[in-house]
């Protein structure tokens, strides 16, 4: 169905269930942040009763006007409309992410009413669509006001100052242990093989399964030592995933140029390659573990130096 071939009856059915929807959305929004994120929380609570008494209006104007059964029509239903994405699938949202989404909301709403008022002849109808038109403008204003308070207060400092922590803990940590177990630990066995054999394609089937392995293992390893409820590191397959395809990707970097016909050209470019990784390991460090760029940098390079030498001499013997 088209928007254009909606009565008024429709319209106004569409705009009540579009309140329901949207009101539902803030209030999970509310609840997913109200634990970490109280002050955004609060505000989309607020903006839920906002919601909630659009459609009490509007349902009352239904009844006056058409009787007490309101079909139910539904964005999808409407050719067109945009529709919102589910709440309940973005559980972990992040406050910046959930407030940029209600304005979109809010401006979405805001152009329906404007476009359901011209629809209309009826005189009652089309001025609750225009005043909530406005309403919904007024929201968008109101959501920054509440917003510039709560900066003022300091809540959202605190807010952003968490949202990093939390990041940090659900991702940069786990990714960061498995691109420094990737970097470092497969090094042993591929310069090994490389010094051993002299044989590009043996290198890179050791490089390959060390890899791997150690992939998988990193990843099995993160996601059974924490369940996340206590420490707020997240969801522990989340967290696994992340550290085993770091740790995959920190193999396979060095692994890569082994697929080079050369040997010597390819050991070259895996030396070159690890220093990369050692580099972006060390600014990740300091970046996000606050550690100082000496100390990183010192106390990354030293360990793959000596692994290194490891398998050089493993290799080499």
């Amino acid at each position: 169905m088209k928007f254009s071939e909606l009565n008024e009856a429709q319209l106004l059915a569409l705009a009540i269930t579009a309140e329901e929807e949207d009101s539902h959305i803030y209030r999970d929004f509310a609840d997913s942040l109200r634990a970490e994120f109280p002050a955004t929380a609060e505000l989309f609570e607020k903006m839920a009763a906002e919601e909630d008494g659009h459609r009490h209006r509007l349902t009352e104007l239904y009844r006056r006007k058409f009787g007490e059964h309101i079909p139910f029509i539904r964005r999808q239903d409407v050719k067109g409309f945009v529709m919102h994405r589910p709440s309940w699938i973005v559980r972990n949202v992040q406050p910046q992410k959930a407030r940029q989404e209600a304005a979109l909301m809010e401006i979405q709403s805001r152009r329906f009413y404007e476009a359901a008022a011209h629809r209309t002849t009826d005189t009652a109808m089309r001025q609750l669509l225009n005043d909530l038109a406005q309403e919904e403008q007024r929201h968008e204003d109101k959501a920054e006001e509440i917003t510039d308070t709560q900066a003022a207060t300091g809540q959202l400092g605190q807010e952003r100052e968490a949202a990093r922590r939390f990041f940090v803990l659900r991702f940069v940590q786990p990714g960061l242990a498995g691109l420094m177990d990737g970097s470092v630990s497969t090094l042993a066995p591929l310069f090994a093989a490389a010094f051993a054999t002299s044989q590009t394609t043996a290198t890179f089937k050791v490089g390959l399964a060390a890899s791997v392995g150690a992939g998988i293992s990193m990843g099995f390893a993160e996601a059974l030592s924490d369940d996340g409820k206590l420490s707020g590191r997240g969801a522990p397959w989340l967290r696994g995933l992340v550290c085993g395809l770091m740790t995959m990707i920190g193999g396979l970097g060095h692994t890569l140029p082994y697929l080079l016909r050369d040997f010597h050209t390819a050991t070259s470019a895996a030396i070159v390659v690890v220093v990369l990784e050692l580099a972006a390991i060390s600014w990740i460090r300091k970046r996000y573990m606050d550690t100082p760029l000496v100390s990183a940098v010192f106390q990354v390079v030293v360990g793959g130096v000596l692994v290194f030498i490891a398998g050089w001499l493993i290799g080499s013997g």
